[in-house]
């Protein structure tokens, strides 16, 4: 079927909008009318060529409408409200101790540009296009891997535009903090940056009941909205001396640290501010 999606022709280059051709779903697979989706700080790193071989169909924080469904598959029939995430394979043995965020064939699944299978479902003038995170979200519809999908529950009343983070960016911040780190009620976490991961991970502690929430970040508006969310207290990084600020708080250290910036002074500090076996 002809379709339309935001291609990436090369690195660096920018969106354009094209028709290309959508194969029909094989029988893992499920045809999903996009309805909305996120856009990502990985969607910029793959159009600037450090992710996917090019030419590339981004997008990973899809919702939509299940429109057709393969023979083998029975978690979703047509109709269906869904949310789509990242690609796992269900089998090895991570996955199978119910952490497919670490699918040991994670980065081939969602990086290296062909469906589950190994072939493609989208192409331009009979030339293949990558696919990524196994849904390649910018799109007006998409074949993905029943592995993708989360149904939305029939009662939920909620818009289906709301929950595409939740495929990445929520799902990364929350389940850092619940499925990782696990802090017991009443421990101490200190949360820096705070984009959506970093937010996510504000409602993650939050939801473990931690007793103190420090979050950092140089921008006061998310700060207010972190200590909406549920932190405890919020700094301005730029307005203090952190290590220093967090050891008058709590004496003998925070019990556990997470940082959502990749940025090497922070992680430092990250580290410095943790209480022995922190």
């Amino acid at each position: 079927m002809k379709v339309t999606a935001a291609v990436v022709n090369g690195e660096k280059r920018d969106f354009e909008l094209e028709e290309i051709e959508l194969d029909a779903p094989k029988d893992n697979e499920v045809l999903i009318k996009l309805v909305a989706t996120g856009v990502c700080h990985t969607d910029v790193a793959g159009q600037d060529g450090l992710t996917t071989p090019m030419p590339v169909v981004l997008g990973h924080e899809g919702t939509g409408i299940v429109e057709q469904v393969g023979a083998a598959v029975s978690s979703v029939k047509p109709g269906d409200k869904v949310i789509l995430s990242f690609s796992y394979c269900g089998k090895c043995r991570n996955c199978l101790e119910g952490q497919p965020g670490m699918c040991e064939k994670f980065n081939d699944l969602n990086f290296a540009g062909p469906n589950f299978d190994g072939t493609h479902r989208m192409h331009k003038d009979r030339h293949d296009l990558s696919l990524f995170f196994g849904q390649s979200s910018f799109a007006t519809y998409t074949v993905v891997d029943e592995h993708n999908i989360v149904k939305v529950p029939d009662d939920a009343d909620v818009d289906l535009a709301y929950l595409g983070p939740l495929g990445c960016g929520l799902q990364t911040g929350s389940g850092s903090v619940l499925n990782y780190l696990k802090p017991e009620p009443g421990a101490t976490i200190a949360i820096f940056g705070m984009g959506p991961v970093g937010l996510s991970a504000v409602m993650g502690a939050k939801i473990a009941e931690a007793s103190r929430i420090l979050v950092f970040d140089l921008n006061d508006q998310r700060l207010a909205m972190a200590k909406e969310l549920g932190a405890t207290d919020v700094f301005n990084s730029k307005d203090i001396d952190v290590e220093a600020t967090v050891k008058e708080l709590i004496p003998g250290g925070i019990d556990y640290s997470l940082d959502t910036t990749g940025n090497g002074f922070v992680i430092k500090n990250a580290i410095h501010i943790l209480r022995p076996a922190g």
